[in-house]
């Protein structure tokens, strides 16, 4: 059964579901903010608001290109059509300057917007639930320091019934359930703040998650493919994939901060990520996520070994992409895949090769690599597009090449494949 099928299967039972009884608190004051966060001086409550924003990654959402910072308008593509962001400026009439402190917790922690309307988990409040009310209140006091920009919110494009807020409840009911994050007391306070900021700011399972017919994440870091976008956000806890288990602390940290490690690039998605908001982390808190992750259970990192065809034909098509690499990517990569990092990633033992889900070496083929600029990394290196000089066929021998070639192990891709991502947007 496709994905389809159980969507139009699923929904009209939610709907009948839904019809039984529609019942939702309109409104959620939530806990009273600390003592020390109805102490601390203005100014630094909005520096700390400024900064949360930052790490939450608001901006990517609520600004359009060339746009006004947080104004809106940016078309988020789901499997179900488009759910368009708000303005969050403190516009009185088009943005949240009439919310208080209250509303905007019920928005991050209940995902309920101010006239008790619920909100569609493309805003990922699955994950900002995760948040404590203290920093809720900073985030609020710095949104109420921005420039306000007149421009009413666009209606979202969903298709019925996707459209309905009856089915959303249900959805609710099914998938969410608020919840402040709790302290693990076995683990140390760099741990628990790792936790904190992967888990609830840095909403990392938003895509580092597999997700069921009607969007509802598996609430892991297990990877999942983000069809809209075209890209696979890696196992963070596979070494078949991502996982990090034997990094060292200080890669995973300047992979976070810079974009670039001795281990790994990062491209596509996640080069966004790092750029507008990963590295404006403290030092601290990078680490701090990096100690989390590294600490992740780590799911079986084997598998069974790919046999090549020994068909000539097959063989054909390997010796094809070992000429194109070398007359295209050795001079960066090396004779024998082993790079120069940071700047030249190796490809020999390079785990974003060999995932079950060739997609990225695809994409990186066809549209590039390019790591994002840094603080840390002020002038990225970057791989051009080859989109223009290959053609299906020919992409698909050099990442096939590419995949069975130092001792790397993984089946081959098809022209059919490539063709499917030749024409997904970049954005």
């Amino acid at each position: 059964m496709n994905r389809n099928t159980k969507i139009a299967i699923a929904a009209p039972l939610l709907l009948v579901i839904a019809a039984v009884g529609f019942i939702w608190p309109k409104h959620d004051s939530g806990p009273a903010p600390s003592a020390a966060s109805q102490n601390m001086p203005q100014a630094e409550k909005v520096a700390r608001g400024a900064y949360l924003a930052k790490a939450a990654d608001c901006m990517a959402c609520h600004t359009t290109r060339d746009g006004a910072a947080y104004a809106g308008g940016r078309a988020l593509q789901t499997p179900f059509g488009s759910v368009v962001s708000p303005n969050i400026t403190p516009d009185k009439e088009t943005g949240i300057g009439n919310w208080s402190a209250d509303d905007f917790w019920n928005a991050l922690h209940n995902g309920k917007a101010k006239d008790g309307r619920l909100l569609y988990p493309a805003f990922p409040y699955t994950n900002y639930t995760a948040m404590t009310r203290d920093d809720s209140d900073a985030m609020y006091a710095y949104f109420q320091t921005i420039a306000p920009v007149k421009q009413a919110s666009r209606p979202h494009e969903l298709r019925f019934p996707y459209n309905q807020q009856a089915l959303l409840a249900v959805w609710r009911a099914l998938y969410f359930k608020p919840a402040v994050y709790t302290p693990d007391a076995s683990k140390s306070a760099e741990w628990n703040r790792g936790a904190y900021l992967v888990q609830g700011p840095g909403h990392c399972i938003a895509c580092h998650s597999e997700r069921n017919a009607l969007g509802a994440s598996d609430k892991g870091l297990s990877g999942g493919l983000i069809p809209v976008l075209g890209w696979y956000a890696p196992s963070l806890t596979s070494d078949r994939e991502a996982g990090l288990g034997d990094w060292e602390i200080k890669d995973i940290t300047d992979l976070l901060k810079t974009g670039i490690s001795q281990r790994a690039t990062v491209f596509g998605p996640m080069a966004e990520v790092v750029r507008e908001s990963l590295q404006h982390l403290s030092d601290e808190d990078a680490r701090a996520m990096a100690v989390y992750l590294k600490s992740l259970p780590n799911e079986a990192g084997t598998r069974e070994p790919y046999e090549p065809s020994k068909e000539p034909e097959a063989k054909a098509f390997l010796a094809a992409g070992q000429e194109i690499y070398r007359k295209q990517c050795m001079d960066c990569h090396g004779e024998k895949g082993e790079g120069i990092a940071p700047h030249y990633p190796p490809l020999a033992g390079n785990r974003a090769l060999t995932m079950d889900e060739a997609v990225n070496p695809i994409r990186i083929v066809l549209n590039g690599g390019f790591a994002p600029g840094t603080a840390g990394n002020p002038r990225p290196y970057g791989m051009p597009p080859f989109s223009h000089s290959l053609n299906d066929v020919e992409v698909a021998q050099v990442v096939s090449y590419l995949r069975a070639s130092w001792g790397n192990n993984a089946p081959p891709v098809d022209s059919t494949t490539v063709n499917r991502y030749r024409n997904v947007p970049l954005e």
